[in-house]
């Protein structure tokens, strides 16, 4: 009999992605970077799947998706125009006791008082007044906090300006996606044969410089977007906004994520152009956090590109011959952070009859590795190649691994560790019958297949 608990720590998910090779802290050799991450051998494969998964649902399996990848550098015009050089801020507050930067929004949300990144300097401030003495430093304990003052989250760059003091010109590292989008809405147009309502998703990273990094990749300074933007017709933006909460939350379920772990949240003060805004959260062991944005932004972001380049970018229907600026419906969602709550959804401890074991329960299309492949003695050279044979024939049609250190229950929880669905056994049985023993990850159950049937019975399992 299994016995499965659930409940387990941020503190332990951040020790599985360091031993078996998820993620790690980035230029760790020189103590790190603080909130900047490097995925390893697993973490990227996983990270690559949950972008395929997306792309996929996106741009493949519908017709009016397509894709964009966007360059990281941009016209400084585009983040003028957009509102990032004025409005793109977190409330910066200091300790006067040991100078730690903090965010003041977030000091007031951990002691239980609403507050939004989004609210005017003054608004926050005033909260925070009312509110002082629930309010102290998490680093030394001191009730001594500066005001909150708004710092802006662009991260500078001197790229092309060879002058000594470049920051009074600079050039800037995207603070989101989807100003690539509009940029490149009328390209689309003339390039294409899409119509409105339509769509462009894109993944991409993004960088911000936060005022306080926490909570492992879940709130980093370099990350990245998987955005969708949606054009419609000005009017129908709230049935497509309807429309889009629930193709998004689909997605989650879709992914092996329980609903009981998601849920809305409204956003109730909106930025200056939005429509409506929600979040779709996941409880993390950190508790609810949003892991992807909906969004109705309106024509803003269209109607400021026009007017800050020069350029047209309404939409002429070609059926009513009538000329508008298209509204936005947009869905922005975090890789990492969908990658963190897959991550701990599929986080199982489990005590068996003899001994325990850690196992990520993934999605097998998510999962790093498909198939690993033993031969159950390294010693045995025909055992051996016979294994190589089996891997060089699997590994064409899915992601194997090949794994002959250690005895056989070493590489099972391995292989558990890092979700690996099955796994292949070569023993002196394969050599006589041609048949191989293949073990169920989330049951452990066995089951003997021959070897000429292998193709097929994992082309079943929905691997891809």
């Amino acid at each position: 009999m299994k016995k499965t608990t659930h409940q387990h720590s941020l503190e332990q998910l951040v020790s599985l992605c360091k031993r078996r090779g998820f993620v790690f802290p980035s230029s760790e050799i020189y103590s790190g970077l603080t909130a900047v991450y490097d995925f390893g051998p697993y973490g990227v494969e996983l990270l690559n799947n949950i972008k395929a998964y997306w792309w996929k649902s996106m741009t493949q399996l519908r017709d009016d998706i397509i894709g964009l990848d966007s360059a990281i550098f941009m016209s400084p015009k585009v983040w003028e125009a957009s509102g990032h050089v004025k409005n793109f801020s977190d409330p910066l507050t200091e300790c006067k006791k040991c100078h730690t930067r903090l965010r003041l929004d977030s000091l007031l949300e951990e002691a239980g008082i609403t507050a939004d990144e989004k609210m005017s300097e003054e608004e926050i401030n005033q909260i925070f007044t009312d509110n002082k003495e629930k309010i102290k430093c998490p680093v030394c304990g001191a009730q001594d906090l500066t005001p909150g003052k708004k710092f802006n989250l662009l991260v500078h760059s001197n790229l092309g300006n060879f002058t000594s003091d470049w920051t009074k010109d600079p050039t800037y590292l995207r603070g989101e996606t989807c100003q690539g989008i509009y940029v490149n809405f009328k390209n689309v147009l003339d390039s294409t044969r899409m119509k409105i309502p339509f769509g462009i998703a894109q993944i991409g990273k993004a960088f911000r410089n936060e005022i306080t990094a926490r909570q492992f990749i879940f709130r980093t300074r370099e990350f990245e977007q998987m955005e969708m933007q949606y054009f419609v017709k000005p009017g129908d933006d709230h049935q497509y906004y309807e429309e889009w909460k629930k193709i998004r939350w689909q997605f989650y379920l879709d992914l092996g994520i329980s609903p009981d772990n998601l849920r809305w949240f409204k956003h109730q003060n909106l930025a200056f152009y939005a429509q409506e805004a929600y979040d779709i959260e996941y409880r993390f062991p950190f508790g609810f956090k949003e892991v992807e944005g909906l969004h109705a932004r309106g024509d803003y972001d269209l109607t400021q590109h026009s007017k800050f380049s020069g350029q047209d970018l309404s939409y002429l229907d070609p059926l009513t011959n009538q000329k508008f600026i298209p509204h936005v419906v947009e869905t922005s969602a975090g890789a990492g952070r969908i990658f963190l709550a897959v991550l701990n959804e599929a986080y199982q401890e489990e005590e068996l009859e003899k001994g325990s074991r850690l196992v990520l329960k993934l999605n097998p299309q998510l999962a790093p590795i498909k198939i690993a492949v033993f031969p159950l003695l390294r010693n045995k050279p025909e055992l051996v190649k016979k294994a190589r044979e089996v891997y060089d024939l699997l590994k064409l049609n899915w992601r194997c691994e090949f794994d002959d250190n250690g005895n056989i229950g070493k590489r099972y929880r391995r292989q558990d560790e890092i979700g690996t669905p099955y796994c292949v056994t070569i023993d002196f049985d394969s050599l006589e019958k041609a048949c191989v023993t293949v073990r169920h990850r989330d049951t452990m159950k066995q089951e003997i297949i021959e070897i000429v049937k292998l193709l097929d019975f994992f082309s079943k399992k929905n691997l891809k």
